[in-house]
């Protein structure tokens, strides 16, 4: 599987990885099927939501490789 990435939008991160939407509750983002979410990176995510980027990432992508 490919890694997730701190410039994927949040958009091309459920493409790949479907059921990863619960990880980004874990961090506060409930709002995965609003409109920003089509065009907000990762990394622009995290910083909106004061969330620590690099254990976003890392968490990200455990449950990616763990459930593909």
């Amino acid at each position: 599987m490919a890694k997730i990435t701190e410039d994927m939008t949040i958009y091309e991160v459920l493409q790949l990885a479907p059921d990863i939407g619960p990880v980004f509750f874990e961090f506060g983002m409930h709002c995965l099927g609003c409109p920003i979410s089509r065009g907000e990176t990762v990394a622009q995510a995290a910083a909106a939501h004061g969330v620590d980027l690099q254990q976003m990432l890392d968490r990200l992508n455990e449950f990616a490789e763990n459930n593909a």
